[in-house]
């Protein structure tokens, strides 16, 4: 049967399998491992070597400096560098999940390298352990725990976040005889556990609990812990190997060994057996049946890894696992399982041999599944020649079956293609395909490209269709910082042309490193290939690029960019050169210009007078002197006259000088001569003011005012306060020349009402308007209380004559506020006196007569108005005739 020559090499360990193909013969020279502090990192990870300065060693031709040194899993260099830190003892040496080296010193100082021997950061244990030196430390994944002189165990659970945990004190007396951890992901806590060996039992230290566990059962002197912390495994003093839960509570294997003296190393081989090594001798213990013995005439280091254990030995790399159960059903001798038949029938297949279609008959029924054991173990195989032959024999097999699906074998052809790339003495990862899995291929692209194997990453990465923009990008920036003789542009072209291979990919992290590495010019070239503007502006602003950054900020039209870069240039530059910068840019400076009026008016008035723009200057002042009206505390003094007129005096002068703002110019001038009069009124007419207020207080008057009267800061004057006193209202203050004459008429104060109207021009229709206005102030009005009366007294309306001064030209108001009192008659006064026919034949209208409101309006020959009078009495038939009869008297006349 086949396989003979497979199955002689392995072992058996009571009913299951053992093999220990070699995967590498090493590549280094002169490296010692009993001379030398070995750390191994996990999947095939590379290994840290420095001279262990705990021993006395001879030197050979070698310098005296020690070195740390770096190597891939087959023994070629990466990296050397000379160890010079201070601190003591190297204590303790380990890798990381993410490939960081850490090294910890007697002082309780932690340094940490990356796979290039470049020193990355350092952290103190804390000055307990500085003071009492570190005695023994040991690692996990990402954390580690340490014991010191004093007998004191601290923790860093993660070196990602470096913080030291003081545990539990034990009250230890002397050092524990093994230390094991149980870490964090496997506790119920959350928290790092530590099992101390101490006399004959075991204490479990957490950060605030001590517990003894297997007490009686010791003294152990080696204990390590299974990969899920289900298990720990120990050498006791006697000699026995004993598996235990981690609680100490079952016993699940127990094996008396040949020596009392503890092993050098103890570890774990996947989750089925444990190994003991001394120093010529590898002992591998299962749970039922006799132990396996391999016999090394060189020091060896055990690495344990998920589905076995890597042995390193001055010479080879070596892989000792379990035989999967589909390799065992191709190659055990005398096989006659489906998959052994299928293997055998395609070695008849090669040799013409008609025995090939025999065996395929004997298995028909089972060749899907003799198909899949093929493909299982050609997954296992590190011999390339062997893969070949079982995926054959897969094929071979998937031809006779129409039940099987076709995409394994392409499957497993993809991964064995990548698991070949990367275990090749070249790169030195030697991951079997369950290592594989549990790291996962995004894993193993970040390692390569860590290691600067970027051109194997790139194609594995397009090989297994993912991303390479993360290739790319470390390569690129690699490249940069390793290139510092090749010019910027030679460069340019260089990385754009690996570039191009990924679309949208970030040119402008690119660029970032550049500027990072000192080279600014590369930066600003790379960052113009960058097509998105929020990646791209930032970085322009970083390299220095203000005014690309603002044209590009501009050309995209994201107000949310060119702000950035605006605030970035104002506090860069000086105001001058700032103005000049956004003046050219229409977008940019209306930006500026929205945000500035809200928050930065000094800083605004400066551009506006740097570019010339006089007009907007003052009208930045006038409105600053009404946001000064608005706060009392802007100034001491009456805001009157200080202040507030200054800055309209200000913008009165300002629009004086452009030719297109005259109106404003006359407005600001009237502005600040209204406040200055007020100002006057009050602390001058303030007495008959009062008095004629009270007086018409007599009449009924009530004192009402408009918002835009009553929106004013309080007068600190004291006639002021005495006014507001009296009337319980703010007046006169910004208010308009029209309520200013209003509140002087209802007040009283005539003189005052006169000046204004003729300081500033008020017209005589305007001055009567305002007079008769007062008429419809409310229903309670001192009009009111007139037309209310049944006889209104004659004297009451001589006095209102000569109170309201009644012009002959501006009747209108007059009869308005009669109609609107409900006073037909005394309406009927004024009427006849309106000199417009149309307003006659209107005001007629509105208290229902009809006939006079004809009359007046053909005398003004209107049509229109006609029309409108006529759906004014459209319920009165006869009225709607005499506006018909009139309206085509027009027509026919030519009047339209």
């Amino acid at each position: 049967m086949a396989g003979v020559a497979v199955a002689a090499e392995w072992q058996l360990l009571y009913n299951r399998y053992y093999r220990k193909p070699e995967l590498y013969q090493m590549q280094w020279k002169n490296v010692d491992l009993t001379r030398n502090k070995i750390a191994c990192a996990p999947f095939g990870g590379p290994i840290a070597v420095i001279r262990d300065d705990a021993k006395i060693v001879q030197l050979y031709a070698e310098s005296a400096l020690r070195k740390l040194r770096i190597f891939t899993s087959s023994g070629r260099l990466i990296s050397e560098t000379v160890w010079k830190n201070p601190g003591g003892r190297l204590i303790g040496m380990s890798w990381t999940d993410d490939l960081t080296l850490i090294c910890i010193t007697q002082d309780g100082t932690v340094y940490s390298y990356n796979i290039h021997a470049e020193l990355v950061s350092t952290f103190s244990l804390g000055k307990e352990c500085f003071d009492n030196s570190v005695v023994e430390c040991v690692f996990w994944g990402n954390g580690v725990v340490c014991i010191n002189e004093a007998f004191e165990i601290f923790a860093v659970p993660d070196f990602k976040l470096p913080k030291t945990v003081k545990l539990a004190d034990c009250n230890l007396e002397e050092l524990p005889h093994c230390i094991a951890v149980i870490e964090p992901q496997y506790t119920k806590s959350g928290d790092v556990e530590v099992l101390l060996g101490v006399a004959d039992h075991v204490l479990l230290v957490e950060e605030d609990l001590v517990q003894p566990l297997a007490e009686g059962m010791g003294p152990f002197q080696k204990m390590v812990v299974s990969r899920k912390g289900e298990f720990v495994a120990s050498f006791t003093h006697d000699g026995r190997l004993l598996v235990m839960s981690t609680d100490f509570s079952d016993v699940i294997i127990e094996y008396a060994c040949e020596s009392a003296l503890p092993p050098e190393q103890l570890a774990w081989c996947g989750l089925d057996s444990v190994l003991l090594y001394w120093d010529d001798m590898l002992l591998m213990v299962g749970p039922y049946g006799d132990p396996v013995r391999y016999i090394y005439d060189e020091p060896i280091i055990l690495i344990p890894e998920c589905d076995g254990v890597r042995i390193l030995s001055n010479t080879s790399m070596e892989f000792l696992h379990r035989v999967p159960d589909s390799t065992v059903s191709i190659f055990q001798i005398g096989s006659t399982l489906p998959a052994a038949l299928l293997y055998d029938a395609l070695e008849h297949f090669d040799r013409r041999s008609a025995k090939a279609d025999e065996n395929l008959r004997l298995i028909r029924s089972s060749l899907p599944e003799a198909v899949e054991a093929c493909i299982d173990a050609a997954g296992y195989e590190f011999d390339i020649s062997q893969q070949r032959t079982l995926l054959r024999a897969a094929s071979y097999g998937q031809t006779f079956s129409s039940h099987f699906q076709r995409d394994s074998i392409q499957e497993m052809c993809k991964t064995l293609r990548v698991l070949n790339a990367v275990r090749h003495v070249e790169i030195g990862i030697p991951l079997s395909i369950q290592q594989y899995k549990l790291l996962t291929p995004s894993v193993l692209i970040n390692r390569l490209i860590n290691a600067h194997k970027h051109l194997l990453a790139l194609r594995i990465s397009e090989y297994l269709g993912m991303n390479q923009e993360v290739v790319l990008m470390h390569w690129t920036c690699t490249k940069i910082s390793a290139s510092a003789a090749i010019p910027d542009a030679s460069l340019l072209d260089i990385l754009l042309d690996k570039l191009k291979l990924c679309k949208g990919i970030s040119y402008a992290a690119v660029a970032a490193h550049a500027d990072k590495s000192g080279r600014r010019k590369l930066a600003a070239m790379l960052v113009e290939h960058e097509p998105r503007s929020s990646k791209q502006i930032p970085l322009l602003l970083s390299i220095g690029e203000e005014d690309t950054a603002l044209m590009k900020a501009t050309e995209s039209g994201d107000t949310d960019l060119v702000y950035l870069v605006l605030f970035h240039i104002w506090r860069k530059r000086a105001p001058l050169e700032f103005f000049s910068t956004i003046q050219a840019r229409p977008l940019a400076r209306d930006l500026f210009v929205t945000y500035a009026r809200s928050y930065k008016h000094e800083f605004l008035k400066d551009f506006f007078l740097s570019t010339g723009q006089l007009q907007d200057v003052a009208f930045l002042l006038w409105k600053e002197s009404w946001e000064l009206a608005r706060n009392p505390m802007a100034s001491k003094g009456s805001p009157l006259h200080g202040p507030r007129i200054k800055l309209i005096e200000k913008a009165h002068n300002l629009f004086t000088e452009t030719k297109e703002h005259m109106f404003e110019s006359k407005a600001a001038e009237e502005h600040a001569k209204l406040l200055r009069m007020v100002y006057v009124l009050l602390t001058c007419g303030i007495c008959s003011t009062i008095s004629m207020s009270l007086n018409f207080a007599a009449f009924g008057l009530s004192l009402s005012f408009s918002n835009e009267m009553l929106n004013t800061n309080p007068l600190q004057a004291t006639a002021k306060h005495e006014l507001e006193v009296t009337t319980k209202q703010a007046i006169f203050v910004d208010s308009s020349i029209s309520d200013t004459i209003r509140t002087c008429i209802v007040l009283g104060n005539h003189r005052a009402a006169n000046k204004v109207k003729t300081e500033f021009k008020v017209s005589e229709k305007r001055w009567y308007c305002l007079k008769s206005l007062l008429w419809q102030q409310s229903e309670t009005g001192c009009a009111g209380k007139i037309f209310q009366k049944r006889r209104p007294n004659r004297l009451l309306w001589v006095r209102l004559d000569r109170a309201f001064g009644m012009c002959l030209r501006c009747y209108r108001p007059f009869v308005e506020a009669c109609v609107d009192a409900g006073e037909k008659d005394q309406a009927l006064k004024y009427i006849p006196k309106l000199a417009d026919p149309r307003e006659r034949a209107e005001a007629y209208a509105k208290i229902g007569m009809a006939k006079e409101a004809a009359d007046a309006a053909s005398q003004a020959k209107d049509g229109e108005l006609l029309g409108r009078l006529k759906l004014t009495f459209a319920q009165n038939a006869a009225a709607a005739s005499i506006f018909d009869t009139l309206r085509d008297r027009l027509s026919f006349q030519g009047v339209s």
